[in-house]
């Protein structure tokens, strides 16, 4: 047997091993959320992992190589999801109204600490070499800077809850969530922001490089190897996103990847009590919500572990799995960037998955401010790095 077809096997068997333990959640009807949860996590993680979608790489290919394909990605996953989201989203919130939010929608407070989250977060991003999401569907792929990324983002999140209560009281307590559907209308918020984003394309489109793009080969061979192995079209991946991203939010909440990670501190921080005994409105505010966990199984959880199986079955399949023993320099930048990843997404109440792509898709103004101010971060931070030969 040769080697694409053992890598196969074991791909295919660890898509059955997912799709077994989904059939014994499937056993309590209260656990309906937790299968889909696993399953979606698990299509998520194939899909950023065969399109290789992360706001930072797509970022970079711009910033180094004029590739504007990845940028148009993310334009296009944002747009597209803001449709489907808007279709949700009317037909349960018929009339905006400023006292009655979208249900759950990660609708947050704007103020001048998630603009500092949000940079600081891009800071982060920059120097670890991922997004939280990217850090996840990497640890797939056998990384050897994700797992210290993850550890500096939880010890992040234990510094954002230690800092929350000032914070609090010095800004959040006074921000306010600003939902444009209720300014705009519905149809004046989501013509607003297709006009942003098409804006953005045709800026995209002058300013990039292009190169010519191989064509598919006919025959089963070359499909499957465009499926399986190669690198798919990045807005094929957008695309993807866009619908993981309604259907989700349709059937179990707003998509995120940091709730779970919050939680695990929060709980663990207060069973030590190092935490402060209240903290402060945190719980009544729209985004990742972290809290003291009480279960060992959770929807968001579930959604992480599938995202990281999924990203391990697509990545073992095409022979990208190659875990290596880190570096110093990985072990450093994937703490560093991880602390400030994991600080700015707590007083943000999400990342670049919950608060920017499910703010978006949800007409918030918290995911637009959290667009510009991650990606003025990031580019400061790649700047930076690349200057002083941090790269």
């Amino acid at each position: 047997m040769n080697s694409i077809a053992v890598r196969s096997a074991i791909s295919g068997l660890v898509l059955l091993l997912i799709a077994a333990w989904a059939w014994s959640l499937s056993s309590e009807p209260s656990a309906r959320n937790l299968v889909f949860s696993l399953l979606t996590g698990t299509v998520f993680g194939i899909v950023l992992q065969r399109a290789r979608f992360c706001f930072l790489c797509n970022f970079r290919d711009f910033l180094d190589d004029r590739d504007p394909w990845g940028l148009i990605a993310i334009a296009v996953a944002l747009g597209v999801g803001a449709i489907l989201y808007f279709s949700v989203m009317m037909a349960w919130v018929p009339v905006p109204q400023p006292d009655r939010l979208p249900p759950n929608a990660h609708v947050g407070p704007v103020g001048w600490v998630l603009g500092v989250g949000a940079f600081v977060f891009g800071l982060g991003m920059a120097i670890s070499g991922s997004c939280l999401s990217a850090h996840f569907y990497r640890l797939g792929e056998g990384s050897p800077t994700s797992p210290f990324a993850l550890l500096g983002a939880a010890l992040g999140f234990l510094l954002g809850f230690l800092t929350w209560n000032p914070l609090y009281l010095a800004s959040i307590s006074e921000s306010r969530p600003i939902w444009l559907p209720f300014q705009l209308g519905y149809a004046g918020a989501l013509a607003a922001t297709l006009a942003i984003l098409a804006v953005v394309v045709v800026v995209l489109f002058a300013a990039g490089r292009w190169s010519p793009r191989p064509a598919l080969a006919p025959g089963v061979p070359a499909l499957g190897r465009a499926v399986f192995v190669d690198r798919w079209p990045a807005v094929v991946g957008g695309l993807f996103i866009a619908a993981i991203s309604a259907i989700y939010y349709l059937r179990v909440a707003p998509l995120g990847v940091t709730a779970e990670l919050g939680s695990l501190v929060r709980t663990a921080g207060t069973s030590l009590e190092i935490l402060p005994g209240t903290l402060l409105g945190l719980d009544t505010l729209r985004g990742c919500a972290t809290a003291v966990k009480e279960t060992l199984l959770s929807p968001n959880g579930l959604l992480v572990v599938g995202l990281v199986l999924g990203s391990f079955a697509a990545a073992f399949g095409a022979g990208q799995f190659r875990p290596t023993l880190p570096t110093g320099a990985q072990i450093a930048k994937g703490l560093a960037g991880g602390v400030l990843m994991g600080w700015g997404a707590m007083v943000s109440l999400g990342c670049t998955v919950g608060v920017l792509l499910s703010g978006i898709h949800a007409g918030a103004m918290s995911g637009w401010v959290f667009l510009f101010f991650c990606t003025f971060g990031v580019w400061l931070g790649l700047v930076a790095m690349r200057r002083f030969g941090w790269r």
